[in-house]
């Protein structure tokens, strides 16, 4: 009986330390913080904070005066720039990237900077306009300047 007692001690300890080490999980119960800068008065990027919302994380927009400092401050490559800039669990992820490529760049935790869709290609989050799509890449990019597809969107 002692030796059970301990080992499920052993294990609500593990789980409690677990819980503690990794605070930020990706269900709706414990959501991921997105911070997202914004130029003022831009509506696709709300509902690109509306469409990451619906999938589980806890999002702050602010309005940012000079959206291109920010971008420069935060190593945003210029051909991979948007309307909007986030951070997310220490990465950046530029403009209208989906849900799913955040989550997957979280559990995969790559060597990068951030991952990015540039420009505000049309059935990307934020950009619906009924059925209307366009294919479109969504890049990795790291401070050595590689900017590899990560994830391939209506291809």
């Amino acid at each position: 009986m002692f030796q059970k007692t301990v080992r499920f001690g052993a294990a609500a300890a593990a789980v409690v330390w677990l819980a503690m080490a990794h605070p930020q999980g990706q269900d709706k119960g414990n959501a991921v913080d997105v911070q997202v800068y914004k130029q003022p008065g831009c509506g696709c990027c709300e509902l690109w904070a509306q469409h990451m919302r619906k999938a589980g994380f806890r999002v702050t927009v602010a309005e940012a005066q000079d959206v291109d400092a920010m971008k420069r401050k935060n190593g945003i490559p210029v051909n991979l720039r948007s309307c909007h800039t986030s951070l997310v669990g220490g990465y950046k992820v530029e403009g209208h990237v989906p849900a799913d490529s955040v989550k997957r760049l979280l559990a995969e935790k790559p060597n990068v900077s951030g991952i990015a869709v540039p420009g505000m290609p049309m059935g990307s989050p934020g950009m619906e306009a009924g059925s209307r799509v366009e294919p479109y890449n969504v890049y990795s990019f790291d401070a050595q300047g590689r900017q590899p597809v990560f994830a391939s969107v209506n291809k």
